[in-house]
């Protein structure tokens, strides 16, 4: 367990727990796609993964920026939320209801995710890390922008048809 004795410390640690959890998401996501059966779900799992490689990419970027080594520290609450989504793909369900229980377990990554990443980005300006807290918005744009496309394609379709 790392020492805590500063907030320097703690957004350390909170990237390695982003780092890990998204590294988490990169296997999970083409799981999920494939079991999803509307295909806006599927292009949505599929181009959000794509995103997802980027976020990686971006937070070994921040890494670098505040001169640290990339490094996971394992994020117990996206092996949980993936486990959700796991069940989902596992459920004898209709292919609309399974649907929206992809959906709902997406929509819970990305709010989580936008948790993180709200928090890691307020404590980059805290510190002066401006470059930092620029990609952190950036990943946090596009984490809202993938649950608002979950959202859309569940209110649109998939909520209905599984109704």
């Amino acid at each position: 367990m790392p020492n805590l004795n500063s907030l320097q410390d703690l957004f350390v640690e909170q990237l390695q727990d982003l780092y890990d959890a998204e590294q988490q998401l990169t296997e999970a996501l083409p799981k999920m796609a494939k079991a999803a059966k509307n295909p806006q779900l599927q292009q949505a799992f599929t181009a959000h993964l794509t995103e997802t490689q980027g976020h990686v990419d971006r937070l070994a970027q921040v890494f670098q920026i505040i001169g640290e080594k990339a490094e996971r520290k394992t994020c117990k609450a996206m092996k949980g939320l993936i486990e959700e989504g796991n069940e989902a793909i596992q459920e004898e369900a209709a292919p609309e209801v399974k649907d929206a229980a992809l959906i709902a377990a997406g929509n819970r990554v990305e709010h989580y995710e936008m948790a993180g990443y709200g928090t890691v980005r307020t404590f980059a300006q805290q510190l002066g890390f401006s470059d930092a807290a620029q990609l952190f918005q950036q990943t946090l744009d596009e984490e809202v922008a993938a649950d608002q496309k979950l959202t859309q394609i569940a209110e649109s379709r998939v909520n209905q048809q599984a109704q």
